[in-house]
């Protein structure tokens, strides 16, 4: 079942406008939505999740309206957010099996063969008899995608999954979401370029609220292919060159700054090379384009 999301906009109490006409349709597999902090991408799940109502628009997943059915929804979904608490005093077998119970798993052998397995999925098994306030973080997100799988959800959500792991948890936790994006929706809201390029069929970049771009990875770079160009620069003059380039990105390199220019032909200034472009350059322009238009 495809998630289509058309037109869905969203104001807090405070005036901040959230979701400004979002439209995204998402099949089956992995989906990267890609962002800065702020751009409105947890607003977006918690919206799809219904635990908040838009201001207009429509979501539907499959046959689902998910705006009129939330518990039809809420049945098929595994949501994993970005900040989630645990009893830290608990098992994660014992959590496990909480959750199964709340998802209606009354049958006290099939709620075991349940978290039996969801705890051999995200390679848990040999410490769940252990108090999970124990855990490292990497842990602690893996029983976090194994509550989410719990009730075998056809549309799964996790917000930020891998922020603050280190990098064997975080090639962990993504080698496990890969295998679950085989069979369902899978939405990884993200603002590491690194997880959607690793991962994903399909990706948008959204930002202060409204979808910049969306389609397939490999897609979106092909578009700016021979369009980027990289130089390093004196600090001193880094302010002219953001003044007469379009400059995408920047960042230190030997103690000077090395900038990214997007410019469909090569820059008549001496010193420019081309970029073999990446997805970072894709984001980096968007978030870019974004932020002029906003000054």
């Amino acid at each position: 079942m495809d998630l289509i999301i058309s037109n869905v906009s969203k104001t807090y109490s405070n005036g901040v406008r959230a979701l400004n006409n979002v439209s995204l349709n998402i099949p089956k597999g992995m989906f990267g939505l890609l962002g800065p902090n702020g751009a409105g991408k947890s607003s977006l799940m918690r919206t799809i999740a219904t635990l908040q109502d838009a201001d207009s628009g429509s979501i539907q997943f499959g046959y689902i309206n998910v705006f009129e059915q939330k518990d039809d929804l809420r049945k098929r979904l595994g949501y994993l957010p970005q900040e989630f608490g645990l009893y830290p005093n608990l098992s994660a077998e014992t959590i496990l099996d909480h959750f199964a119970m709340l998802k209606g798993v009354t049958a006290g052998k099939q709620r075991s063969e349940i978290v039996k397995y969801l705890l051999e999925q995200t390679n848990l098994y040999d410490v769940r008899k252990k108090n999970v306030g124990g855990f490292s973080g990497g842990m602690k997100q893996r029983l976090g995608i194994a509550i989410a799988l719990v009730g075998e959800p056809e549309l799964v959500i996790v917000d930020e999954p891998t922020a603050g792991l280190d990098p064997t948890e975080r090639n962990r936790f993504l080698n496990l979401l890969g295998e679950i994006g085989e069979n369902v929706v899978v939405i990884l809201s993200t603002h590491i370029v690194e997880d959607v390029r690793e991962l994903c069929n399909g990706m948008a970049i959204i930002n202060k609220g409204e979808v910049l771009l969306s389609g397939k990875p490999e897609e979106v770079i092909s578009d700016i292919r021979g369009k980027v160009w990289r130089k390093t620069v004196e600090k001193a003059a880094l302010a002219r060159y953001e003044a007469e380039f379009q400059v995408i990105s920047k960042r230190p390199f030997a103690g000077k700054p090395v900038i990214h220019v997007f410019s469909p032909t090569e820059p008549q200034e001496s010193g420019f090379s081309q970029v073999d472009v990446s997805l970072e350059d894709v984001y980096f322009r968007q978030i870019a384009l974004t932020e002029k238009k906003a000054a």
